[in-house]
């Protein structure tokens, strides 16, 4: 079967086309959030990118089926008569990083469902939709009253192709505040602000919504026959593979990108916390999932910047010695309220031009999973997925800082891509498809003793 993939990251865009799991083409390009009422989602940029690379791709009136993939915590309210015009919103899609939306926190702290309803920590700016939502409702009453559904990120994608609505649990139930992920059902914040009319009904990610709009096929040179799915979070894309090649085993899934969302197969809840940063996600099944998460490509990219370095993922197994044995590392938190230490002052114990920045962010990240995994008592083989997989030495890192443990890495760093693919022949997927190589650990030399230090340091900050 010819697909085509369309995966929006916060970062990046990409397109793919693939027949089965053989990629064919690909297309990315740049993703900002654009200012306006408030920070938000360039859909009209995105739209426009997405239409001209369909028309120049000469792959496109042979797709089969499309299926969509995006980052979380981001929701559309549509009005289904506004499917014409070109966005069908009534508000922006508001960009979860803007920090507008921390002016509601004392009203939305006296309505917020209990972490051990949601489990749903309490995050930073738009992180917790339930808040986005609230601060939406607040602000701007008239345009929210005349919203007729609550679309997730994905289900928004797929209404614009397809014209038909879908609630789906992976972007529903991750960090939200809106959904209860052991009972599955909505929140008491769904039912007490009367929002549970507006979200449609719930569809698996891979069932088929409807074929192409004839108005998109003239847009773009889609078929008319082609499908539309209903779509998927982007982590829980990276972990459905795993699902079926493991079952009932557990496992640890890492994927990693702007945000780093470590996922515990098979993990109990009960080591979930709150004031952690850790959380329960829902997987395709409709299943909670024990996760741990911090901002690991964006702290990378920051520590990188800070130390005079460029933002690449090769450093030295010479320079990250060096590092080791001259206890030079920083210390968080450079995500601004995110991951286990959120809040903390970000510190520099090393010179201020380092000779490899990358190798000292390179540990900081190797750390910060170790910790994370440790945060989610973690158990079973890890599997890495993503932009990490081009940083070799840092899973070399992860290997020899979990030594009872076997690490993975995907032979693509696509598989956010290959998961939402498998999504469009589900029910006969079995996941023996996935290609993955075994991570030999490095041996620096007085690695534990540095580990101890960077806790020691992160324990005296403030």
């Amino acid at each position: 079967m010819r697909k085509a993939v369309l995966d929006i990251g916060k970062t990046h865009i990409k397109l793919l086309f693939l027949s089965d799991n053989t990629e064919l083409a690909s297309f990315s390009c740049k993703n900002s959030p654009i200012t306006g009422m408030y920070s938000q989602c360039d859909v009209t940029a995105i739209w426009s990118w997405l239409t001209e690379t369909f028309r120049s791709c000469n792959l496109t009136s042979s797709v089969e089926a499309l299926i969509i993939t995006t980052h979380g915590a981001a929701a559309a309210l549509i009005n289904d008569a506004n499917l014409s015009e070109p966005t069908g919103l009534v508000l922006p899609i508001l960009d979860y990083e803007d920090e507008k939306v921390e002016s509601c926190e004392s009203d939305y702290c006296d309505i917020r469902p209990s972490f051990s309803e949601t489990f749903s920590p309490s995050l930073p700016a738009g992180l917790n939709l339930g808040k986005q939502l609230f601060w939406l409702q607040k602000n701007y009453p008239e345009e929210f009253s005349s919203a007729t559904a609550i679309l997730m990120y994905p289900q928004y994608w797929a209404w614009r192709l397809c014209g038909e609505k879908a609630t789906e649990l992976t972007s529903l139930g991750c960090h939200t505040d809106l959904w209860m992920p052991v009972l599955k059902q909505y929140s008491r914040l769904v039912t007490q602000q009367n929002w549970q009319h507006l979200f449609p009904p719930v569809k698996n990610a891979w069932d088929c919504l409807g074929t192409v709009r004839a108005a998109v096929c003239k847009e773009t040179g889609l078929s008319l026959s082609c499908k539309v799915f209903t779509g998927v979070h982007d982590s829980n894309a990276s972990l459905l593979r795993y699902l079926k090649l493991n079952k009932n085993k557990a496992l640890s899934v890492i994927s990693s990108g702007t945000w780093t969302i470590l996922m515990q197969v098979n993990g109990r809840l009960d080591s979930l916390a709150d004031h952690k940063d850790t959380l329960s996600n829902v997987d395709v099944y409709g299943n909670p999932v024990a996760c741990a998460r911090f901002m690991g490509g964006r702290e990378y990219e920051r520590i990188c910047t800070a130390l005079g370095g460029n933002i690449v993922m090769s450093p030295s197994t010479q320079d990250i010695q060096i590092a080791i044995d001259n206890d030079w590392m920083v210390t968080p938190d450079y995500s601004h309220g995110n991951g286990p230490f959120g809040g903390k002052t970000p510190r520099q114990h090393c010179p201020d031009k380092p000779l490899s920045p990358q190798a000292i962010a390179t540990l900081y990240c190797a750390l910060m999973i170790d910790r994370r995994l440790d945060d989610l008592n973690a158990q079973g083989d890890i599997y890495i997925e993503g932009a990490f997989l081009k940083n070799k030495r840092l899973c070399e890192l992860l290997a020899q800082l979990r030594p009872r443990q076997i690490v993975w890495l995907s032979a693509d760093d696509t598989g956010t891509v290959l998961g939402a693919s498998a999504l469009t022949e589900f029910e006969q997927y079995d996941g023996n498809n996935v290609a993955v190589e075994h991570c030999a650990p490095s041996h620096f030399d007085k690695i534990e003793k540095y580990k101890a230090q960077w806790l020691a340091r992160i324990n005296q900050s403030n």
